[in-house]
């Protein structure tokens, strides 16, 4: 027969995934722990330290969505998908591939396009983006991967493409070799190159 205090954690735990989830859906956030945090704090809960996993919670806003969400953010995201694969098609010379939400499936109306784009030095990017007149903003993202637990600072480039926001990770030509982990799970994001995002595509017709 199972400890009450363990049943209570373990219900505790389940209502901070469904909490946690709500918020990503309907508030547009995209940090876990911050997720986490906040459902705590709607619980009462705050100095728990079962927290739950972050694949829990991302499961967790799948089935949100497809419950709460239906066809209508169905159709956002193959529209966010169609954007992507444009953008993928304008810098095919540097082998984009599609990462995050949008490739995942849990993109929503507060979804930025993630891509991961491959030149010699970040400025090759820069340049052919003020080439076509786009406007754009610069930062760093902080990113590990796998066999160290050391951050790396990596350049990224954003812009706005048909009302949505397109966030270009810049690596070098050899970052195609190795994928940056996820914070979801730790291990290595998953990536899509143009044939894998026309698939998913034809898939939804």
């Amino acid at each position: 027969m199972p400890r009450r205090g363990n049943a209570r954690d373990s219900r505790m735990r389940e209502r901070l995934i469904q909490v946690a989830a709500r918020l990503m859906a309907e508030e547009g956030i995209r940090d876990f722990h911050l997720a986490k945090r906040k459902a705590a704090d709607r619980l009462g809960a705050q100095d728990t330290r079962n927290l739950p996993q972050n694949r829990e919670i991302l499961a967790a806003l799948s089935d949100y969505q497809r419950l709460f969400g239906g066809a209508s953010q169905a159709r956002h995201l193959h529209r966010l998908r169609e954007i992507a694969l444009e953008a993928m098609e304008f810098f095919g010379r540097f082998r984009p591939r599609l990462v995050g939400s949008v490739l995942e499936g849990t993109a929503d109306a507060h979804s930025d396009i993630n891509l991961h784009v491959f030149a010699d030095t970040p400025e090759e990017i820069a340049l052919f983006l003020m080439e076509h007149h786009i406007p754009f903003e610069e930062d760093w993202r902080r990113l590990r991967f796998s066999g160290s637990d050391d951050y790396v600072f990596v350049p990224v480039c954003r812009f706005v493409a048909d009302n949505t926001r397109v966030d270009l990770t810049v690596f070098d030509r050899l970052g195609l070799r190795q994928s940056p982990r996820s914070r979801t799970d730790g291990q290595p994001m998953r990536r899509a190159n143009r044939s894998a995002v026309r698939r998913l595509l034809q898939e939804r017709c």
